[in-house]
């Protein structure tokens, strides 16, 4: 028997969490919710609307008009869910050059954050979730049963997002990854509100050398053999 019905999922961009969560909450028939998708959305919503990224009050101010939706997919085109702001589609639009540049930036603004993540609890503690971001064991659902803080070596996490955006037919440069990861990885561990870091009481899994199905395993078995 599960007893772990919240489960949270943080680490640094790359490192495989988001993979890790959808495969686990399909296994377990749980609800998987990336939160990155949230504030990728406002990323999209501030560049598409020519709001200037530097700009902090503008940014919070569009992100408290917005009205964004994370649903079940809607279409078999690869998808897990489905991300809508404002009535509009935007799930593959997110994952964008110019927003993965971005979003960093973005998430750092503590209006962002405080409205983004009220949302995110509300529908974390309804349980049978597998929450995924880089706050979520520290801020968001600080009482999640179940902390999994998965890490790997900015080399390798560079490496991974390469391999992912040449599979959808992006154009890149490995070097270029590398150093924006790097840069990504600056801003999430240094910004004044919720910085990336492993809950006290979370369980750190190094993926370096392991691959998505071994990842899995390992914390499936933590979930199924969770509880007293």
């Amino acid at each position: 028997m599960v007893r772990a019905k919240i489960i949270a999922i943080d680490g640094p961009a790359g490192s495989g969490k988001s993979t890790l969560g959808e495969k686990l909450a399909n296994s377990l028939g749980y609800l998987y919710f990336d939160t990155g998708v949230m504030y990728r959305a406002v990323t999209l919503a501030t560049l598409d609307k020519g709001v200037p990224v530097e700009d902090e009050t503008a940014v919070s101010e569009l992100t408290a008009q917005l009205q964004i939706d994370v649903k079940s997919a809607s279409i078999e085109d690869g998808r897990a869910y489905d991300v809508v702001v404002d009535g509009q589609d935007v799930t593959w639009e997110i994952r964008r050059p110019e927003v993965e540049a971005s979003v960093s930036a973005i998430s750092a603004y503590p209006a962002v954050r405080r409205a983004l993540a009220a949302s995110q609890r509300r529908i974390g503690l309804r349980g049978q979730v597998v929450m995924v971001g880089r706050d979520i064991g520290t801020v968001v659902l600080p009482e999640a049963d179940l902390k999994i803080y998965l890490n790997a070596s900015v080399e390798e996490r560079a490496k991974r997002r390469y391999n992912e955006m040449a599979a959808r037919g992006q154009a890149a440069h490995p070097q270029a990854v590398l150093e924006s990861m790097q840069e990504r990885d600056r801003i999430d561990s240094t910004r004044a509100m919720s910085p990336l870091r492993a809950a006290e009481d979370a369980i750190i899994l190094d993926s370096d050398d392991l691959d998505a199905d071994q990842v899995f395993e390992r914390v499936k078995e933590l979930v199924l053999s969770f509880g007293p």
